[in-house]
């Protein structure tokens, strides 16, 4: 049986109505599959489960046969230390995580009849789609006005104020300081996704007011956030000259500072090209820290977009990368900044801005694209990112504009 089969039945509650145990006889409850990890590490992250009785919030991997966590050399690779259960179809031996723990396994029962598992294969081949949860999906085809320049307008107004909450939460933990929270929210989104959570996670526990008083001493600020990384420890140095000198300048400003890292693990290493690698993006935030006095009010002052792009060349940074920094900190930012100083027209200019950048390209835009949605600038892309992951993935079709116009046309069909 593929792989796939067995996620498609894990992720598609396939398994209800059949009881579940660990490989040693304890009874499992799957109160929540997780969130299905695209990237690096488990395959499903901030899973719910109870094993005898006792509630457990981790990752869930899944495999074939349990000797595949061994043969993926998952028993040495600390990202999988979280692991709260082994999901298998058979379980031919006992695995053990990088801390030297046993991993609870569960065989997973689910019907097993031949047709209905072939015919799962063939849907499970289609799952990958980000469209699959689409219902208006067919008609969309048909036409594909039915989502209006009315609606999107109001979509990307709802993203941008999703994203102004996001602010105000950074801003209550910063205590009113839009320049800190501007320094954490600029450090999650040079995690370009997949790293966005541990660099989030190190602009937080990296004070910006300790950054600061080594600004202008780029060796330093490098130091300073590769150490708190987790990236500079004896065995990731691996003997060369730079990253030595790195970690004895790390030294001394952790005891300065009296400093924590994180863990290295933490970073997302696998299936990435080189110019996305964790340790690369760090340098670059240290770059820009270096070389970007009174940022937040350079970023306020200007509506030029040439300008905004500038603040932000970095060595090894490509434009793309900088248009979606633009995107998903720098327009939020000015946005709502400009609603918490009640400039209701600036607010209106912010959004304007979104229409002069290159449309975004990922899975879920091609995807729209391929249901005859007409994509331009970045105010299309993030209209429709918006419309599907809070709607779409959740079923709230009355509450979007397409479901209840379809909804309409039914009802006056019916009479």
């Amino acid at each position: 049986m593929p792989e796939i089969v067995l996620h498609y039945i894990w992720e598609h509650c396939l398994w209800a109505g059949f009881e579940q145990q660990t490989t040693d006889g304890r009874k499992v409850e799957i109160l929540s599959v997780g969130e299905h990890n695209r990237d690096a590490g488990p395959d499903y992250n901030h899973a719910r489960i109870k094993i005898d009785g006792h509630e457990w919030v981790g990752n869930i991997e899944i495999h074939v046969c349990s000797s595949d966590w061994l043969r993926h050399h998952h028993h040495v690779d600390k990202a999988y230390d979280n692991v709260i259960l082994h999901v298998v179809r058979t379980a031919d031996k006992p695995i053990y995580n990088a801390r030297g723990e046993l991993v609870p396994q569960c065989e997973l029962q689910y019907p097993s009849d031949k047709d209905y598992l072939s015919a799962l294969f063939d849907s499970a081949q289609k799952m990958d789609s980000a469209m699959s949860r689409i219902g208006c999906a067919e008609q969309l085809v048909r036409d594909p006005e039915l989502i209006s320049k009315g609606w999107r307008k109001s979509l990307l107004r709802k993203r941008l104020e999703c994203k102004r909450a996001s602010i105000e939460r950074l801003l209550e933990i910063t205590k009113g300081s839009w320049e800190h929270a501007l320094y954490i929210s600029l450090a999650r989104n040079f995690g370009f996704h997949t790293n966005s959570v541990p660099f989030e996670q190190l602009a937080i526990n990296t004070p910006l007011s300790y950054l600061q008083k080594h600004r202008n001493n780029l060796f330093q600020l490098t130091a300073l956030l590769m150490g708190q990384a987790g990236l500079l420890t004896g065995e990731r140095v691996n003997g060369l000259m730079d990253e030595r000198s790195l970690l004895k300048e790390y030294d001394f400003l952790r005891t300065k500072f009296n400093l924590t890292p994180l863990d290295g693990s933490i970073w997302k290493h696998a299936r990435m090209r080189p110019q996305n690698s964790p340790e690369l993006r760090i340098r670059q935030f240290a770059q820009l820290l270096y070389q970007s006095e009174s940022l937040l009010s350079k970023i306020l002052d200007t509506d030029d977009l040439k300008e905004l792009e500038q603040l932000f060349a970095v060595d090894k940074i490509g434009k793309s990368s900088i248009e979606i920094l633009l995107i998903n900190t720098v327009l939020p930012y000015k946005y709502a900044y400009a609603l918490y100083k009640n400039n209701a027209v600036k607010a209106e200019r912010v959004m304007a801005l979104m229409e002069h950048i290159p449309a975004e390209n990922n899975t879920i835009i091609r995807q729209w694209k391929v249901l005859g949605q007409q994509i331009n600038n970045a105010a299309d892309t993030q209209a429709l990112l918006h419309l599907y992951q809070n709607y779409c993935q959740h079923h709230e079709c009355i509450n979007c504009e397409v479901g209840y116009q379809i909804f309409q046309d039914r009802q006056l069909k019916l009479f």
